[in-house]
C-alpha cells in the first residue's frame, strides 16, 4: 500500500469501530508495501476474532439489556436510583449493539475494511459509539458516587429523584456535546490497499494544520473521560470497602443488619468487579493510541500493527459484554421479573385479577437507592411489606386506592409502625403494630 501524498490531511482514523473514535491513525507516517494487508494469515485470524466478538456483543447486549430495560420500564419495584443510572449503560449499549455493530460486521467481516453506506450513516455510527462509551464512563462514576454517599454518609441528606433525573440528563448532554468532533471530522476517503484495488475509509479526518487541537482533544478525553473517572471510582471503594469490611458496627447486630451488610458487600464487590474490567479493557486501548498517535515511528516498520490494534479493540469492546452480564444475571433481580412478564403474558385473566384496592407503599427517611429486605405481613384486606432495617421499626406511608361511589377514584393515606419481632426457634411472634 503507498500513499506518500497525504499532506492535505492530518490523519485517517483507523479506529472506526473502536468504543470510541477520537484518536486517529496518522497514514502519512507509514510507508505500505504492495502487498494486501487483508489476505495475511495474521489479518485472516483477526478478522475472525473481531467476528466473534462482534456477535457476541449484539447477542449478549442486544438481549440482556432489552431484558433489563424491559423489567424496569415493567416493575417500579426495581427503579431504585442505582438501577436507574444502570439503565443509562443499558440503554447505550443497546443502541449500539442493535444499530452498529452491525454495519461494524460488513466492515470488517464482509467488507473486509471497506465502507459502502454513505457518509451519513459514517458520521451517525462513528458518533453512536463514542457516545456510548462517554455515557457508560459517566454513569459508572455517579453510581460510584451514590453508593459512597450511601454507604460511607448515610445520614448526609441524600439523592433524590429530581436530582437523579438532572444527574441522569447531565450525563448525556455531556456525553453528546464532547462526543461532536467525532461526527464533525467524520468522512470517507479512499484508500489504495495495493495497486488498483480500492477501499473506502470511513472516520475522521483531521486537517494536517489542526494537529495541536487534535492532540490537545485527545489529551483532554482522556483526562475526563478515563483517568480522572478511573482515579475518582477507585478512591470511592476504597474509602466503601474500608466503611464495610474493617469497621466494627457498635451495638448488637440483629439478623436483619447482618442480612443488609452481606447485601451491600455482594453489591459493592460486583461494582469493584466491573470497575476492574473497565480498565483492564480499556487501558491497553488509550495506551496503544497513545503510543500510535505520540510516537508514530514505533509503528513504522511494523507490518502486524493493524492486526495488533484488532486484538486491543476486542479487548475494549468486551467490556460492554461484561457490563451486561455483572448487572443483569448478578446486580438485580432482572430476570425474575422479566420471567414475570413473560408468565403473566400468557395469563389472560391477569388484568381482571386485580383487586380493586392497589397498595403503593413509599418508605420515610429510607433512602430510595438503599437495598432493603422485607417481609410480607397482612392487616386486615391488605397486604403490606415490612422493610428490615438497622433499627426496631420503621414508618410506612401506606397509599392504597379504592373506588368511591360513583366508579371516582378515591384516596386514603394510612401511617403503620410496624415493630419487628425476633426469630424464636423457627418461629415468629405476632408483629405488633400501632397507628
Amino acid at each position: 500500500m503507498a500513499f506518500n501524498n497525504l499532506g492535505a490531511m492530518y490523519s485517517l482514523d483507523e479506529d472506526f469501530y473502536a468504543r470510541n473514535f477520537t484518536y486517529p491513525f496518522n497514514y502519512s507516517d507509514y510507508e505500505f508495501d504492495d502487498d494486501d494487508v487483508t489476505k495475511t494469515r495474521t489479518f485472516y485470524a483477526a478478522k475472525i476474532v473481531i467476528g466473534v466478538a462482534l456477535v457476541c456483543i449484539m447477542l449478549i447486549c442486544g438481549i440482556g439489556n432489552f431484558i433489563f430495560i424491559a423489567a424496569l420500564a415493567r416493575y417500579k419495584k426495581l427503579r431504585n436510583l442505582t438501577n436507574l443510572l444502570i439503565a443509562n449503560l443499558a440503554i447505550s449499549d443497546f443502541i449500539v449493539a442493535i444499530v452498529c455493530c452491525p454495519f461494524e460486521m460488513d466492515y470488517y467481516v464482509v467488507k473486509q475494511l471497506s465502507w459502502e453506506h454513505g457518509h451519513v450513516l459514517c458520521a451517525s455510527v462513528n458518533y453512536l459509539r463514542t457516545v456510548s462509551l462517554y455515557v457508560s464512563t459517566n454513569a459508572l462514576l455517579a453510581i460510584a458516587v451514590d453508593r459512597y454517599l450511601a454507604i460511607v454518609h448515610p445520614l448526609k441528606p441524600r439523592m433524590n429523584y429530581q436530582t437523579a433525573s438532572f444527574l441522569i440528563g447531565s450525563v448525556w448532554i455531556v456525553s453528546l456535546l464532547i462526543a461532536i468532533p467525532s461526527a464533525y471530522f467524520a468522512t470517507e476517503s479512499v484508500l489504495f490497499m495495493v495497486k488498483n484495488q480500492e477501499k473506502i475509509f470511513c472516520g475522521q479526518i483531521w486537517p494536517v494544520d489542526q494537529q495541536i487541537y487534535y492532540k490537545s482533544y485527545f489529551l483532554f478525553i482522556f483526562a475526563i473521560e478515563f483517568v480522572g473517572p478511573v482515579l475518582t471510582m477507585t478512591l470511592c471503594y476504597a474509602r466503601i470497602s474500608r466503611e464495610l469490611w474493617f469497621k466494627t458496627v457498635p451495638g448488637f447486630q440483629t439478623e436483619q443488619i447482618r442480612k443488609r451488610l452481606r447485601c451491600r458487600r455482594k453489591t459493592v464487590l460486583v461494582l469493584m468487579c466491573i470497575l476492574t474490567a473497565y480498565v483492564l479493557c480499556w487501558a491497553p486501548f488509550y495506551g496503544f493510541a497513545i503510543v500510535r498517535d505520540f510516537f508514530p515511528t514505533i509503528f513504522v516498520k511494523e507490518k502486524h500493527y493493524l492486526s495488533a490494534f484488532y486484538i486491543v479493540e476486542c479487548i475494549a469492546m468486551s467490556n460492554s459484554m461484561i457490563n451486561t452480564m455483572c448487572f443483569v444475571t448478578v446486580k438485580n433481580n432482572t430476570m425474575k421479573y422479566f420471567k414475570k412478564i413473560m408468565l403473566l403474558r400468557w395469563r389472560s385473566t391477569y388484568s381482571g385479577s386485580k383487586g380493586s384496592a392497589e397498595l403503593d407503599l413509599k418508605t420515610s427517611g429510607v433512602p430510595v437507592t438503599e437495598e432493603v429486605d422485607c417481609i410480607s405481613l397482612r392487616l386486615g384486606d391488605q397486604q403490606v411489606r415490612a422493610y428490615a432495617l438497622e433499627a426496631k421499626c420503621v414508618l410506612l406511608i401506606s397509599n392504597y386506592r379504592n373506588k368511591s361511589v360513583g366508579g371516582k377514584a378515591g384516596s386514603q393515606h394510612h401511617c403503620t409502625i410496624l415493630h419487628f419481632w425476633r426469630h424464636n426457634k423457627g418461629k415468629h411472634d405476632t408483629p405488633h403494630y400501632s397507628q
